[in-house]
């Protein structure tokens, strides 16, 4: 009897991942193929030539750089892996200057690439070049202040800030790290280090402030937490100490989301005030964690499928022939100004949220 009812559900959720399959393909120009093509040659012809790179690296050419990389396996493109690849190169042998630091936790991420170049290569100068970047972010240096001190002694990275952003930020270089060499303390690292995010500054309705002191629901903030949260939960196995907590703080945050999601598809720029303009990015990154969680099971095929098609025509619509999108928001630090949310550029074309939409161009064609 037991065996009959745990075959029944393996076919009840074969059944229900394949009816998640068939609401999540798209035809025409919203099919994710398409679109990543786009986006991705978009991204190469921007650094294609040597010289391109004029300054350090930033994370959001990083994330760019990282989703061109999975787009290229996950369809098979082989030409554009190739050319990704060789570009990385050039910035290795001759453009090394502007190889990121190891010294602050936007600037250590630039690690996840690398790890990604070896994943794909199996090229051991790759991994040792990703590890660089995976175990600073854990060993403290020796210009650490007080507080820097006081976070490693309780296990955590040096470069813990409480800033929402961070838990993409370390979390993608130590599940990087993980993916390619198996050992699990990087994911043990980024598992304790998001219960602490979660445990400090999830609010009730499972949203993010910006910052403890700036208390405003900034879409590509939060985003950077539902993209982290998608990230970690899919390298950790379920008897993990800390998978409940995750996928509990992951749960909450999707369903206020779901509410939030306006007519159009898409989040607004400060995500609960409705005179604000509708944002690409979070709206990016929001899609991309619902995309993975109703693949993965976290989510209720039923209930954000319906959810995932909207926002993500509605992206697609966003994008202009050259392969840009806009309404992205520019740069943005923490500021107690709610004026201040409301005026920030809408720019076209910008990393922040050529990156999501290139991560749920992946997700929808694994």
């Amino acid at each position: 009897m037991k065996r009959i009812i745990c075959v029944f559900a393996s076919v009840c959720l074969l059944c229900t991942n394949l009816s998640a399959q068939k609401g999540l393909s798209f035809e025409g120009k919203y099919d994710p193929t398409v679109v990543g093509e786009k986006l991705a040659g978009h991204f190469y012809e921007t650094l294609r030539e040597p010289g391109s790179i004029r300054s350090v690296v930033g994370y959001p050419t990083v994330c760019a750089w990282l989703g061109s990389l999975r787009f290229a396996q996950v369809s098979g493109n082989e030409a554009l892996a190739h050319r990704l690849q060789d570009r990385f190169n050039i910035l290795l042998a001759k453009e090394f200057e502007f190889l990121p630091h190891l010294h602050h936790v936007d600037h250590n991420m630039f690690g996840s690439l690398p790890f990604e170049l070896y994943l794909q290569t199996r090229q051991i100068p790759y991994l040792e070049c990703g590890l660089r970047y995976a175990d600073t972010q854990w060993t403290l240096p020796y210009y650490a202040n007080a507080g820097e001190k006081a976070w490693a002694e309780k296990g955590y990275s040096w470069q813990t800030r409480l800033w929402i952003d961070d838990m993409y930020m370390i979390t993608i270089v130590q599940t990087q790290a993980y993916r390619a060499t198996g050992d699990t303390e990087y994911r043990n690292r980024a598992a304790r280090e998001m219960v602490l995010y979660l445990d400090t500054l999830q609010l009730e309705n499972g949203l993010f402030y910006h910052a403890p002191d700036v208390p405003y629901f900034w879409s590509r903030g939060n985003g950077w937490m539902a993209a982290g949260m998608a990230e970690l939960l899919s390298v950790l196995p379920t008897d993990d100490p800390c998978y409940e907590r995750i996928l509990e703080g992951y749960r909450l945050m999707m369903k206020t989301l779901k509410g939030y999601q306006r007519k159009s598809g898409l989040w607004n720029q400060l995500i609960d005030k409705e005179d604000f303009w509708n944002e690409t990015s979070g709206s990016a990154m929001f899609t991309y964690a619902m995309i993975a969680g109703i693949k993965a099971g976290w989510l209720d095929a039923d209930t954000y499928t319906p959810v995932v098609r909207k926002a993500w025509t509605a992206l697609v619509d966003h994008i202009n022939g050259n392969g840009e999108i806009d309404s992205v928001c520019e740069g943005t630090n923490k500021k107690n100004d709610l004026q201040y949310y409301y005026d920030r550029k809408r720019n076209t074309g910008d990393n922040h949220g050529q990156a999501p939409v290139l991560w749920c161009s992946v997700a929808l064609l694994k």
